[in-house]
């Protein structure tokens, strides 16, 4: 029962580690073929956003 368990435990977690592995490895492979010269467009809107705002928080020098 006990090697039933351990092979079991094994199984799962080699299943779940290749499953993240891949949708990682696939996501990034697809935003370099897919994305073209729209890579940097979520960026730049932010940032085009954020322009002009004040800074917040932390310690004054």
């Amino acid at each position: 029962m006990t090697g039933y368990v351990v092979d079991f435990l094994l199984v799962a977690t080699l299943v779940i580690g290749f499953t993240a592995l891949m949708g990682v490895t696939l996501n990034g492979i697809g935003e370099r073929l897919l994305s073209h010269k729209r890579r940097n467009e979520f960026v730049v809107r932010s940032n085009r956003t954020q322009e002009g705002w004040n800074k917040v928080g932390g310690k004054k020098k």
